[in-house]
């Protein structure tokens, strides 16, 4: 079988090529990071605020209720997303398989599945009378969960944004 030698053309690009690609997964990970962290600014500082602000109670619930569905349907997929990004860039450039970039999705993972699809079902059973929690706690918690996840999202676009020679 024929080797190429270290200095050959095919070696030098496959180096490039792989590079390449890693600067590219760079790129496409900072926009998701920057939009998902927008996406989860603007409807904790605007639309919530915003949808209680002029609607009646009942309707700004239900408004609300729903943005934070679809957010935590975009933030599976979105924390999904950039932890595959990083698994594929660690196996590119041979690094940790576990790093920052990895766990901080994954801590925005955890924060979305507790926060909204383990503690919705419990907070409609708690306004309907039942269950050992009150809706007010559950809600505190719920509350916690998307601070924590907001963090954690941040610090990863901190991250994404350092220099890198």
């Amino acid at each position: 079988m024929f080797r190429h030698p270290v200095g050959s053309s095919v070696t030098r690009w496959w180096k490039f090529a792989t590079s390449d690609r890693v600067v590219v997964l760079d790129r496409f990970r900072l926009l998701l990071v920057a939009l998902w962290g927008g996406l989860l600014l603007a409807v904790a500082l605007l639309a919530a605020p915003s949808a209680f602000a002029v609607l009646e109670r009942a309707q700004a619930g239900l408004l609300v209720a729903r943005l934070f569905a679809l957010e935590a349907n975009l933030s599976l997929a979105a924390a999904l997303l950039l932890m595959m990004m990083e698994r594929r860039k660690a196996r590119e450039i041979q690094g940790a398989a576990l790093t920052a970039e990895f766990v901080l999705p994954a801590a925005a993972l955890f924060c979305t599945v507790l926060g909204y699809f383990a503690l919705q079902p419990m907070m409609a059973a708690a306004r309907a009378g039942q269950g050992p929690w009150s809706f007010m706690a559950l809600h505190a918690v719920s509350f916690a969960c998307y601070g924590l996840k907001t963090v954690a999202v941040l610090a990863l676009a901190w991250r994404c944004t350092k220099h890198r020679p």
